[in-house]
């Protein structure tokens, strides 16, 4: 019997994995544990622990190691209380393989506690990039902890092989939420509504908005802009909770005190998966910088505008609209998404995330790879060896020469 146990600390991860942890709980010979933690337990963010104990009634560990507070100094000290808290949990279930997936610092909490007790390390969504984000350099860093990478692009395998990882540890799996999608069926538009509580059949935008953690400081700056814009828009808005990022507190009151003013705006702290998806199947446009704008929404032909740099670097499909911060270019964006004439053109659009079987892919290798030294051993794997020719070995040379001058 193997056993995998696979790390979920947000909701944003949950969705992403479910179609994969259904794979392999029916698949034989596996033993599948699910450690719950992070911003799971937060009841600002949803109470999504409730949601993981639906689906998984046995084998199901909870850990609690986030601090209330978003401060950079709580943010690094919940990493240090993560690597503690899994590191007790490895010790008690000795996994054979860890399944990780993204690029939250909880996660990576998880990834480097693994690093003595020489786990072999599986990682869905390698290879990405998201410039405006601290998300960006865990990503990276999970990747050099893991000894397998499900990767959603080919261009995404490229960079994680950039980054030294050997050619048969990347498997180009896609992602697995359009797995789920896939197989969606939306619900009837007046039960949808009534649930949300949207003006029944009303053109509304479906807003998610993250703290951009390299830029924190503008944190309260970036979300008045977005609801002023909003504001003079005048659409029905549909609110969901931003992440416990750096400063996501702010974010969340000005989105709070916003739904107060306007009579036609709702806040959802966490719609699930099957709301959301819902959300972004009747919604006019999606507006925000959450990373489903760019991986799930072409899926569902859905305008979005791509606020600000958090998403910078990843690969859009034609759906996305990308925009400043200021009020005055958000409004113009959202009008170009709005138009009939663009909506229309998306209708042909092909989400280049993948075809909607990424879970079988990823769960086919982790139940039949070979656990021996060979995976565990990681070599550097060099693109292109350095060559007496090779212009950036020129390069490195005369920056070397020219500093020996000096």
């Amino acid at each position: 019997m193997r056993t995998i146990l696979a790390v979920t600390v947000s909701r944003s991860d949950w969705g992403i994995y479910l179609p994969v942890l259904r794979q392999l709980q029916a698949a034989p010979g596996i033993r599948l544990v699910v450690a719950a933690g992070g911003m799971h337990q937060a009841p600002q963010y949803g109470q999504t622990i409730l949601e993981v104990r639906r689906e998984i009634s046995t084998n199901l560990i909870e850990t609690n190691f986030l601090l209330a507070s978003d401060s950079p100094e709580s943010i690094a000290k919940s990493v240090g209380l993560g690597v503690i808290s899994f590191a007790q949990l490895y010790q008690a279930e000795q996994p054979d393989i860890l399944l990780v997936l993204g690029d939250r610092y909880e996660m990576f909490a998880a990834a480097i506690a693994a690093l003595p007790y020489q786990i072999p390390v599986a990682h869905i969504h390698g290879g990405e990039l998201s410039l405006g984000a601290m998300d960006d350099a865990i990503r990276h860093s999970i990747t050099k902890l893991s000894h397998l990478h499900f990767v959603a692009t080919a261009e995404y395998a490229r960079r994680v092989m950039q980054l030294g990882e050997e050619p048969w540890r990347v498997i180009v799996s896609g992602a697995p939420a359009l797995d789920r999608i896939a197989t969606f069926s939306p619900k009837p538009r007046e039960t949808f509504y009534r649930e949300v509580g949207l003006p029944a059949g009303s053109q509304y935008l479906l807003v998610t908005y993250h703290p951009v953690t390299t830029e924190s400081d503008q944190a309260d700056w970036q979300i008045r802009e977005l609801l002023s814009a909003l504001a003079i828009v005048n659409l029905p808005v549909l609110f969901t909770s931003p992440n416990a990022d750096t400063y996501g507190h702010i974010i969340r009151e000005r989105i709070l005190a916003y739904c107060e003013e306007h009579r036609n705006a709702r806040y959802i702290a966490h719609c699930g998966c099957e709301l959301y998806y819902n959300a972004m199947y009747y919604a006019a446009a999606m507006v925000g910088n959450s990373s489903s704008g760019i991986i799930e929404a072409p899926s569902f032909k859905l305008p979005v505008v791509n606020i600000g740099t958090r998403q910078a670097g990843r690969i859009r499909a034609a759906n996305v609209l990308d925009s400043g911060y200021e009020r005055k270019e958000i409004i113009q964006t959202i009008h170009k998404a709005l138009n009939p004439e663009f909506r229309s053109s998306l209708k042909n659009l092909v989400n280049p995330y993948g075809d909607g079987h990424a879970s079988k892919r990823i769960a086919r290798v982790l139940s039949t790879i070979r656990l021996d030294n060979r995976l565990l051993q990681k070599r550097f794997y060099d693109l292109h060896p350095l060559g007496e020719k090779d212009e950036l070995k020129q390069e490195l040379h005369e920056e070397h020469r020219v500093g020996n001058a000096k």
